[in-house]
């Protein structure tokens, strides 16, 4: 849908070599983003002549995409903080010195998650008072999306940490997707307030007391893709392995569906009839319309989004930077803190 011209812009820079399907892409997100909306401009960083080959396939208004020319590119085995140390001219580098230094709002790429996560606390910066960034995608369930956070950043997190995230990712919740007093839940073998390991046990009262969020308690994993809770918060390592599982289980049986569809005449007529129906349910469980993770509590906003993602996932990822300027959602995160700090000192 077109905007209005007098709409603000956003300026998005988007890592063009980062990613298994780069650059085209990237590329080809970039494009179908400036050609439906026009609050929206793309900074493409990565190697020009390889960028401008791809641009050349397409039709689009020429004034709100443009090359900033980056010849390095971190690969993902490469030890991510050696790489950002040394290789000042990668496409990430560069991308995230824009945000940075003010030129763009928003850094997206699907390339090295180590490097964007290093970066991001390292050349964007955190904000002050946030211990630690969490990586935080909507997923897909039952009754909508909900937000998992932490999913990757930070894998020996402390329960000062945790309840950070439980904040960050209601401020999140409420703002980008309209929740109201969104619930909040910690990751846990069971539903008892006792159950848990050391730092589910020591978390669950600070959140418990927290005023800020509203705190339902404890969800099994089985919960998680009924939608029992808008913002699930736990560590980077549980967080990881649920999203890793989500994805893998969601395309296993989204393989098995269709293999038994096609496996009699009969199953095959069947499948011809319920198939519209079917597509239409199974695009509500489809990952890449939400767009990607953001690293929250940074003074910039970078997200990332999966190292094959395709260029719907990417365009979506650049209308997720929209809304969270047009939110301001940082500011948000920030106003929470200094109210909090605050309070601490009175």
């Amino acid at each position: 849908m077109q905007q209005s011209s007098e709409a603000k812009i956003t300026r998005v820079v988007l890592d063009a070599m980062g990613g298994d399907n780069a650059p085209a892409e990237p590329v080809r997100g970039a494009v179908d983003a400036v050609c439906a909306r026009a609050d929206i401009e793309v900074i493409l960083t990565g190697q020009q002549d390889v960028i401008n080959a791809e641009l050349a396939k397409y039709t689009y208004p020429k004034e709100r995409i443009r090359i900033v020319h980056a010849e390095e590119v971190i690969e993902t085995a490469e030890p991510p903080v050696n790489a950002i140390r040394k290789k000042k001219q990668s496409s990430i580098v560069v991308g995230m010195n824009m945000v940075r230094q003010k030129e763009a709002d928003a850094f997206v790429s699907a390339g090295s998650s180590g490097a964007i996560l290093v970066g991001g606390q390292v050349i964007v910066g955190r904000i002050r008072g946030i211990e630690r960034p969490p990586l935080a995608p909507l997923i897909p369930t039952e009754k909508g999306v909900s937000l998992l956070i932490d999913c990757g950043a930070n894998v020996d997190a402390r329960s000062s940490h945790l309840l950070q995230f439980a904040k960050m990712g209601s401020i999140y919740m409420e703002n980008v997707l309209g929740m109201k007093r969104p619930r909040v839940a910690i990751v846990n073998i069971g539903a008892e307030e006792e159950k848990g390991n050391a730092l589910v046990k020591e978390t669950y009262p600070l959140l418990k007391e927290c005023e800020d969020i509203n705190f339902v308690g404890s969800i099994e994993a089985r919960e998680i893709p009924h939608g029992e809770a808008d913002v699930i918060v736990c560590e980077a390592f549980v967080g990881n392995v649920i999203l890793k599982l989500y994805e893998g289980l969601s395309s296993t049986l989204i393989g098995a569906i269709k293999k038994g569809m096609m496996s009699t005449t009969r199953s095959k007529i069947g499948a011809a009839l319920a198939l519209p129906a079917l597509k239409e349910t199974l695009k509500d469980f489809d990952a890449t319309k939400y767009g990607g993770a953001p690293l929250l509590g940074l003074n910039g906003l970078v997200v990332k989004t999966h190292g094959s993602a395709k260029a719907t996932e990417i365009t979506n990822a650049i209308y997720q930077c929209v809304t969270f300027q047009e939110q301001d959602i940082n500011g948000k995160i920030k106003n929470n803190l200094i109210s909090e700090m605050k309070q601490e000192k009175e």
